[in-house]
């Protein structure tokens, strides 16, 4: 059973930045990916970004691309979401989700956590 908690969300401003976290427990295994997804007020859930387990291949939406960062640490079971140049269409309740493979965590059918909500004042 694979837990996942998120933290670090709030509020930003424009051009400003946050840091999300996510605590994982339960199995680990060198072949999982990791990843944040977003879902906007209204919308759908979106991918934001992935990362494998050797920390080496991450992925990008291009919406994302070039401002946002992610990056995991196995010896703690964590991954984080660095954000910097938030823009007012970040706003965004984020979730961490965990799968054993890539195209399984983009097609959504990882574990997830809880969200955090992250709102970005324009």
């Amino acid at each position: 059973q694979v837990q996942l908690v998120e933290s670090g969300g709030g509020l930003a401003q424009a051009g400003g930045s946050l840091r999300l976290s996510c605590a994982a427990s339960g199995r680990t295994s060198s072949s999982d990916v990791m990843g944040w997804f977003r879902q906007p007020p209204g919308k759908e859930r979106e991918f934001v970004a992935a990362i494998r387990f050797s920390g080496d291949s991450t992925y990008y939406a291009d919406s994302v691309k070039g401002r946002f960062t992610i990056s995991r640490d196995n010896a703690k079971n964590m991954v984080y979401l660095q954000m910097n140049s938030l823009k007012f269409e970040d706003t965004a309740v984020y979730y961490c989700s965990k799968a054993p493979f890539l195209a399984t965590l983009r097609a959504g059918g990882g574990s997830w956590g809880q969200g955090t909500q992250v709102t970005v004042s324009s």
